[in-house]
């Protein structure tokens, strides 16, 4: 088994901050990179986070938070990334160290919109991080319901399945339940669709389609996935295992999915612009859906809900007229 000494989470958010918090569960002490300095002092003071789900109660005596970056990573045998994709290669830019033998975990679920990679993909291609070093944090689950300690579930990937057994024991907690898998490709593309189909459940829902559409859209959405990660790693997947078909679920029917949220201001009439301000938060869905249709014109695997998000986001297409084309495909 594994033993890494020290866990560094780099992110300020949401989701950065229920992982400080669960790993808080286990560990003597987490290493946290964040840039906000007023944030830093308010959790060393209050012990919760100002600006993201700050019903997560934090114990500042486990924690060493600082906004200098390379501080934290010198200590850290393990990364856990959890900034928006869209940022990701500026503040791996700031590392002025290597970071090849660490093992690094992406709980990003985006794509680098640059390079059209996954985050696992651009880490082994951009800093020659070893696959079996490199693990994926997916869901089911959303931060909001880990600051209020209800029963959740996480599956960590990792080709070195031991890599992915010693991550699990460190979240694993009385409200977190875990499972590990292999397959960092299939659960990284999975996690990063589910939010483009959550932007199709909140335009369709704001548009007035009830339940039955949206079990419907859920139905026809797995296979949509499953097409896709198929042809672009194909290997032996049961694809509704939680970590692919529990994801997209939670992720199309919370009330806490920021995607779905984005989706539902877009079809109300919103900008993306306006949504993205009001929200004051990343839908990750709004850079994927860009990124999956790219890289599915080399793979041509029938997508029609998110070649329907796409043109909503990308080509201004009316989201009434664009989701009653897309629901006469759906059966």
């Amino acid at each position: 088994m594994m033993n890494y000494q020290n866990i560094a989470v780099i992110g300020g958010g949401s989701w950065a901050t229920a992982i400080v918090k669960m790993l808080s569960e286990n560990r003597p002490q987490v290493l946290w990179w964040m840039r906000n300095e007023q944030s830093i002092a308010h959790i060393k003071k209050y012990g919760h986070n100002p600006n993201y789900i700050s019903a997560a109660e934090l114990d500042p005596d486990k924690l060493f938070i600082s906004n200098n970056l390379n501080a934290i990573v010198r200590q850290a045998d393990c990364i856990v990334l959890a900034v928006p994709s869209a940022f990701l290669r500026s503040v791996l830019k700031e590392i002025d160290q290597s970071i090849k033998g660490k093992f690094v975990i992406s709980a990003i679920k985006g794509i680098i919109p640059e390079k059209n990679r996954i985050i696992g993909e651009y880490l082994h291609n951009s800093y020659n991080i070893p696959y079996p070093s490199i693990g994926v944090l997916t869901g089911p689950c959303h931060a909001e319901e880990v600051a209020l300690e209800r029963l959740s579930y996480l599956t960590i990937a990792c080709q070195n399945i031991e890599n992915a057994q010693w991550f699990a024991e460190q979240i694993a907690c009385r409200y977190i339940k875990t499972n590990i898998s292999e397959d960092i490709f299939g659960t990284e593309i999975a996690a990063v669709l589910k939010n483009v189909i959550a932007i199709a459940s909140g335009i369709c829902h704001s548009l007035g389609y009830g339940d039955n559409f949206q079990s419907v859209l859920a139905s026809n959405a797995i296979r949509e996935i499953k097409r896709f990660v198929d042809a672009v790693h194909p290997i032996d997947r049961d694809i509704k295992e939680s970590a692919y078909l529990g994801d997209l679920l939670v992720t199309m029917y919370s009330q806490f999915s920021r995607n779905r949220t984005f989706g539902n201001m877009i079809g109300k009439g919103y900008s993306v612009k306006s949504a993205q301000l009001e929200m004051n938060m990343i839908a990750e869905g709004f850079y994927a859906v860009k990124c999956i249709k790219e890289i599915n014109d080399h793979h041509q695997v029938n997508m029609p809900i998110t070649l329907a998000v796409y043109r909503v986001l990308y080509e201004k297409m009316s989201p009434p007229i664009e989701m009653k084309l897309l629901s006469d495909q759906l059966n």
